[in-house]
């Protein structure tokens, strides 16, 4: 559970046979509408199938129990977990092992009838309570979730900070939003009328899935791969495979949400992690991919919450080959000072294995960037490739992050992903792109691109002319082969 199910307007259990679509992130709230399955007639039959099997482990049954949440079966899923909680259940890791897997899978209500009676922050620290106010959120109960919050809160564990500010933004808007009557509370068993029949309950507003766009090349090489020297030739032999996420903005003052208007500290958000992708694509040792989230077709979307242990899972579980390794990320802002987090996380055992943070103001920017550049470079352990071309660490990795996200939005509306409109400002597209063509062969050869996407999509009679481009000869063959 994390934000891609936090912040869209949602109903609360999956619809059976209900499959997200490819690259799209499961939402549990976005797949409701069907009741729960029906309880078995003959409870000892349940109670049976739920025993432990000798030489089991408390791991097998809960595995177990996933396996029949995953084929939609929720009766058999609680007929194991009731069996485990009356054997472990004041065990913090199986708390939160059952309610990620109930979110995971779509029983968000479920977890609230399971974790709101048992929870003890102090005896089962704050993972299972984070998942239960998510729950809480998710289902549109401002009260239970406020109360849940202050409690942790009270633990003053530094590490969650951030995350609970994220969650009070959350809440603050929910809270907001039902005070001006655009989203009414709803309640996970509606009250049954004395004619025997669910009063009607008020037209939800429509779905917001959040689905990720994987980029797996340098987002400004797409159309001139095959020009010689562009990029590295295939690579072989096991590669480790490694996924970016997009910054999440954690803004204090609440100002942060999924649709965001465009700013630059919102294409920052999305055009480092292309950063790190392009930067791991010239090392012959990885396979990386950029996640960037969408609003459904219609915007990018802003990540206003840290991504969680949940969200890194989905994600691997939409990526065509696997993951070995995950970078998420937060962007603070407060005031001018902007403090960058990265997190770097093992798939296999799904564990959190590096921590890497720079902090900056004003002018200072470009140089703590490349200050953490350099720390990823050297904590993966990153080496260039030997059949080049060789990688070059921009002059202003703050202006380059603004190019590829620029570059970006082109690509995208280019590919149908987003209607054109999303470029909402050419001229100012093409002029920021202009203005650094002088620069570099790869700044020229994003100007290339980027005028070649223009054209296909209608935009390119906005775009100004670039004085004077790079000259290089990479940069000429590329321009020749997009034909400009």
């Amino acid at each position: 559970m994390g934000f891609f199910d936090l912040f869209a307007s949602k109903k609360h259990r999956p619809q059976a046979g209900t499959q997200p679509q490819a690259g799209q992130i499961p939402s549990p709230a976005a797949q409701m509408g069907a009741a729960s399955p029906a309880a078995p007639s003959d409870p000892a039959q349940a109670t049976a199938s739920a025993m432990p099997t000798p030489g089991h482990t408390l791991k097998d049954q809960l595995h177990a129990a996933r396996k029949k949440l995953e084929a939609k079966d929720l009766s058999g899923a609680l007929a194991l977990y009731d069996t485990l909680l009356a054997h472990a259940g004041d065990r913090a890791d199986v708390l939160v092992t059952l309610s990620g897997d109930l979110g995971a899978t779509g029983y968000v209500d479920t977890i609230i009838e399971i974790l709101a009676p048992r929870y003890d922050a102090d005896r089962h620290g704050p993972a299972a309570g984070i998942n239960l106010l998510q729950a809480y959120l998710i289902t549109r109960q401002p009260e239970p979730a406020q109360h849940l919050l202050d409690i942790l809160f009270a633990l003053q564990r530094p590490e969650l900070e951030a995350r609970l500010h994220g969650f009070s933004n959350a809440l603050a808007e929910l809270i907001e939003a039902q005070r001006r009557g655009e989203m009414l509370p709803e309640s996970p068993s509606a009250p049954v009328s004395q004619g025997g029949s669910a009063p009607a309950a008020p037209a939800a507003p429509a779905a917001r899935t959040v689905s990720l766009a994987s980029i797996s090349k340098p987002i400004w090489a797409y159309g001139i791969e095959t020009v010689p020297g562009v990029l590295p030739p295939a690579k072989e032999g096991k590669l480790r495979r490694v996924a970016f996420g997009q910054l999440a903005l954690i803004d204090p003052n609440g100002g942060t949400k999924l649709d965001s208007p465009e700013t630059e500290l919102t294409r920052f958000a999305r055009g480092f992690s292309l950063w790190l992708a392009e930067t791991f694509y010239f090392s012959p040792h990885y396979a990386p991919i950029a996640a960037i989230g969408l609003m459904g077709k219609d915007r990018l979307a802003t990540f206003p919450a840290e991504w969680t242990a949940d969200n890194i899972r989905q994600l691997v579980q939409t990526a065509s080959d696997g993951l070995d390794y995950v970078f998420t990320g937060t962007l603070h802002l407060a005031g001018d000072q902007r403090k960058l987090t990265l997190k770097v996380w093992e798939v296999k055992k799904m564990k959190e294995r590096k921590q890497l943070a720079v902090t900056w103001t004003g002018s200072d920017a470009d140089g703590a960037l490349k200050n953490l550049h350099e720390q990823i470079r050297l904590f993966m352990e990153w080496q260039p490739h030997p059949a080049g071309p060789a990688y070059q660490v921009p002059d202003s990795p703050l202006a380059w992050c603004d190019s590829l996200s620029l570059s970006l939005v082109l690509f995208l509306a280019d590919k149908g992903v987003l209607p054109t409109t999303e470029v909402s400002d050419p001229a100012e597209v093409g002029a920021r792109l202009a203005v650094r063509a002088v620069n570099t062969e790869r700044d020229a050869l994003c100007w290339y691109t980027a005028v070649d996407r223009a054209r296909r999509i209608g935009a390119v009679g906005q775009f100004p002319a670039a004085a004077a481009p790079h000259t290089g000869p990479l940069a000429e063959a590329g321009r020749v082969a997009l034909g400009l």
